[in-house]
């Protein structure tokens, strides 16, 4: 994949939002509340799959050698082990599949909003069961899935649907002035 300098910048931009997005965080249980997955929609939705995921996978692998960049200004490949790194697996194929849904056809306000919809949903997708297999598993806290959903996933839905509102319209206004989305 070749990327030009403008697309070098617009992905090191959202790597860096995402990691002021988890600087922004309020504890609440196993998972903060942070703006990491607004940033992480919105890499998909402006910079289109594979600049948004590449945006994600940077952040991650950057977090996992050490940069304190993750919720709580932590960082280091001891991170696995925490319950919420599913959760930062699942920014990078959120990306990705926001992208694709996004700019399958002319993105549309819809469409964008589906495509927010279902990133939330692939986040959930891979951190829930990740948290449950941490905190049963590494951690040896016998939670049941029930609780995990309800700590990993009910709690922070009304959060996400606003963010995903507000990240739908900041696209529509956004994405024909960036122009990489196509990628």
């Amino acid at each position: 994949m070749k990327i030009t300098t403008k697309e070098m910048i617009l992905v090191s931009l959202f790597t860096a939002l995402t990691a002021i997005g988890a600087f922004l965080s309020i504890p609440l249980g196993n998972v903060p509340i942070t703006l990491q997955s607004m940033f992480t929609i919105l890499a998909g939705l402006l910079l289109g799959p594979k600049l948004g995921a590449l945006s994600q996978l940077i952040y991650v692998l950057l977090g996992l050698a050490g940069v304190r960049i993750f919720a709580g200004f932590s960082g280091g490949p001891q991170s696995i082990f925490t319950p919420s790194f599913g959760f930062l697996v699942g920014f990078i194929a959120a990306a990705f599949v926001v992208g694709k849904i996004a700019h399958s056809e002319k993105p549309n306000l819809k469409r964008i909003f589906l495509a927010t919809l279902v990133g939330t949903f692939i986040v959930y997708l891979f951190g829930v069961p990740y948290m449950y297999m941490i905190l049963n598993n590494v951690l040896a806290k016998s939670i049941s899935f029930t609780t995990a959903l309800k700590t990993g996933c009910f709690i922070f839905l009304p959060g996400d649907l606003l963010k995903a509102v507000v990240s739908s319209l900041v696209a529509v206004k956004v994405i024909s002035r960036i122009d990489v989305a196509h990628s």
